[in-house]
């Protein structure tokens, strides 16, 4: 069964946060899917994953590629599964794809100091937990450690 995991970011931008999951992710042998909802924020995360430490990067690729399909990070504004990825990173109220259930993981990561996407993202948990998904929530303590919440 599909896990929907919901990540609470505070103090800690998306920046510093998305690449140490995406690590584990390939630590564990799984494909990724990075789906996000602007052409703008594809573009930085790009960048982004190719620099944000000095000793190594993480491989990675668009949707735009011509190999899109041999990526183990593919970033993507849509919503298909070309990296034949296990685990989707849903990004800014990225929608949530329509085989959710062809996934072991559905990993939402909201601001937790934005009211707004605090509000979708209850509203998601809703939907999810309606929907008969494992669902779980996991909100940054002040050291930067995740914590799963009741």
């Amino acid at each position: 069964m599909t896990e929907i995991l919901f990540y609470q970011l505070r103090k800690q931008p998306l920046e510093q946060v998305l690449p140490a999951l995406l690590e584990k992710s390939l630590e564990r042998g799984w494909r990724v899917a990075v789906q996000v909802a602007s052409e703008e924020r594809l573009e930085a995360l790009d960048s982004h994953l190719w620099t944000y430490r000095e000793e190594g990067f993480l491989p990675h690729g668009t949707d735009r590629e011509s190999e899109a399909a041999v990526q183990p990070i593919l970033l993507t504004l849509g919503s298909d599964n070309p990296n034949r990825a296990e685990v989707r990173f849903l990004l800014d109220g990225a929608a949530m794809p329509a085989e959710v259930g062809h996934y072991r993981r559905v990993v939402l990561l909201f601001d937790g100091e934005d009211a707004e996407a605090l509000g979708a993202a209850r509203e998601r948990w809703a939907a999810a937990k309606a929907d008969g998904f494992d669902v779980t929530y996991w909100q940054m303590d002040d050291h930067g450690r995740w914590q799963r919440q009741p």
